[in-house]
């Protein structure tokens, strides 16, 4: 009689395990849930002709890489304030830098530098601290947002992409940011800090778009594309930020080799 009782303890507590187990795994599965609507907007802002920049192009690469798949957006800015010492970045744009010095304001950091990245638009940090960037990512991603952004209707005729977006209904602060984005790219730099190496980089900025979208959910824009890139390198990256904090409140991107080209 006392065996069988332990034989039915045990079959008791093997079943409470068993069912702990399955709720402690629902639970688990409804927050990774919740996680699914987060997004990372990894912004660097880097610089051929700086020397401490290779290594964050170097691991912006690897996040690239490894976030097939995943609602994180790259997109590297050459900034121009390093072409008087030596070398042009032939990637540079002065608006690149203008949204730099930007964030110095949104954020109150007081100065910019390179190589710098911004997360989300919210957290700023050296470009090439794996860390703190995997971390950031991280927390991005755990983070759901309230606000989505989509395109429909997009086209590409006489190298100008037209979309549609839809959004929630946002404030009158609230920009859409479109980036055209080119996939990869080599360089052989020839003098500068840089002198004598080949640097590879990804996700290059190489057209910016800023339109206030005065409080519309649905709208249309569009975005030139520059003369002598291929649209089968490029990506359209688009997102929602709000002017008076530099906040991203959602994300979105599309390959422009997925469109079709009209007449």
């Amino acid at each position: 009689m006392k065996i069988l009782k332990i034989a039915i303890l045990v079959v008791f507590l093997v079943s409470a395990g068993m069912i702990s187990k399955a709720i402690t795994g629902h639970i688990h599965k409804v927050h990774s849930n919740l996680g699914d609507k987060g997004f990372a907007v990894v912004e660097l802002f880097t610089s051929e002709g700086c020397s401490s920049c290779p290594p964050a192009d170097e691991l912006v690469s690897r996040i690239q890489k490894e976030s097939a798949g995943q609602p994180i957006y790259i997109l590297a800015y050459h900034v121009d304030y390093w072409n008087r010492l030596g070398w042009k970045d032939v990637f540079s744009n002065a608006e690149y830098s203008k949204r730099q010095g930007q964030y110095s304001e949104w954020l109150k950091s007081g100065s910019v530098y390179t190589p710098q990245i911004v997360v989300n638009g919210k957290k700023e940090f050296i470009g090439s601290e794996e860390n703190t960037l995997r971390n950031a990512i991280k927390n991005s991603l755990q983070n759901s947002s309230p606000n989505t952004l989509n395109f429909s209707n997009i086209k590409l005729a006489n190298n100008n992409v037209a979309l549609q977006y839809h959004t929630q209904a946002t404030s009158n602060n609230t920009s859409l940011v479109l980036a055209l984005v080119e996939k990869a790219a080599r360089s052989q730099v020839k003098s500068g800090e840089n002198s004598g190496r080949t640097l590879s980089h990804v996700q290059i900025v190489r057209g910016l778009q800023n339109i206030n979208i005065n409080g519309k959910a649905d709208g249309n824009s569009s975005i030139i594309i520059p003369q002598g890139l291929n649209t089968k390198d490029l990506e359209l990256i688009g997102f929602l930020q709000n002017e008076s904090n530099g906040e991203i409140l959602a994300a979105s991107r599309t390959e422009l080799n997925a469109i079709n080209q009209l007449p």
